[in-house]
């Protein structure tokens, strides 16, 4: 999978937008307004993990602790390609899922979800 193709899988979920909080080079993908997926300027992926998925991922060495983020169990991948497309988009709408429950009802019900 390429950035576009992470881009691709993250805007067919529900809800899920699009916005560059920390410029042109990063894509950061919300839901609600909080985000589940970030692909950085020189080509890694950064999403959410549950608690378990963070231990598992990051003590294989699957995945290592996400920049600034590893205190919120996120995980990153140097290069998108690290992994298979299909393991990848199922980390992805997990990630988008862990988000949604994180909303409230009022949010949930704004977005239709």
């Amino acid at each position: 999978m390429d950035r576009e193709g992470v881009g691709r899988v993250c805007l067919a979920l529900p809800g899920a937008t699009l916005d560059h909080p920390f410029g042109d080079d990063h894509d950061a993908y919300k839901v609600g307004g909080k985000m589940f997926v970030m692909v950085g300027a020189t080509g890694g992926v950064s999403f959410k993990v549950s608690d378990i998925a963070y231990e598992v991922l990051t003590e294989s060495g699957h995945a290592r602790p996400a920049p600034y983020m590893a205190r919120a169990k996120w995980v990153n991948l140097p290069q998108i390609d690290d992994w298979a497309d299909e393991e990848l988009a199922d980390h992805i709408q997990s990630a988008h899922a862990i988000i949604v429950g994180k909303l409230t009802k009022k949010a949930r019900a704004e977005l239709g979800l």
